[in-house]
């Protein structure tokens, strides 16, 4: 009898989507580090595929220093040159400008609130939540707390975080999970 694959939500098509959907998506991330990878990829992944950022994702991990925000807040126009040549990532002048000042307005949140995790979890009174969608179409594009995360994060300087930005971060870092009723991550 051939191995039953575990019943998951519809999306994930290739091995590494699937991985990233059974190991990662909806999972509550608390460290600042991945935190901060994640609000910088979802950035660069808008009007792009999430698989595309995913098959960068090693890429970006070694052109901005682990997602170190205080070495990317340093960044200059060579920097910047550079990573337009780097054909392991995205080469968006707008998404590389906005990842450097997003690491600038990073290191001033976590100044401020001493973490970026307690800021960002306040925004779902630190609590994971869960949905519990039926299907897709009841999974949401963006949310309340998404548009005042969204408005909060402009505010403080960031850019690209748009609410539907922030929702699909919101899901990758498991401040929300919409893993369907069906899948095992439920």
């Amino acid at each position: 009898m051939p191995k039953q694959e575990k019943p998951r939500c519809p999306w994930p098509s290739t091995e590494l989507y699937i991985d990233y959907h059974d190991r990662e998506w909806g999972t509550p991330v608390h460290d600042d580090n991945l935190l901060f990878e994640f609000l910088i990829l979802e950035g660069a992944q808008a009007g792009l595929s999430w698989i595309t950022v995913l098959k960068k994702r090693e890429n970006y991990r070694q052109a901005f220093h682990g997602f170190d925000a205080r070495r990317i807040a340093k960044f200059d126009e060579k920097k910047i040159k550079s990573l337009l040549e780097n054909e392991g990532i995205i080469r968006n002048r707008l998404k590389i400008e906005s990842a450097i000042g997003n690491a600038k307005a990073f290191l001033k949140v976590q100044k401020e609130f001493k973490t970026f995790d307690r800021y960002i979890w306040s925004f779902v009174g630190g609590k994971a939540i869960r949905n519990n969608p039926k299907t897709m179409k009841d999974v949401p594009a963006k949310t309340p707390e998404s548009d005042a995360m969204s408005k909060d994060l402009k505010k403080r300087g960031f850019n690209f975080v748009g609410s539907t930005i922030c929702y699909a971060f919101m899901q990758a870092c498991g401040l929300v999970n919409d893993h369907l009723q069906t899948c095992f991550r439920s």
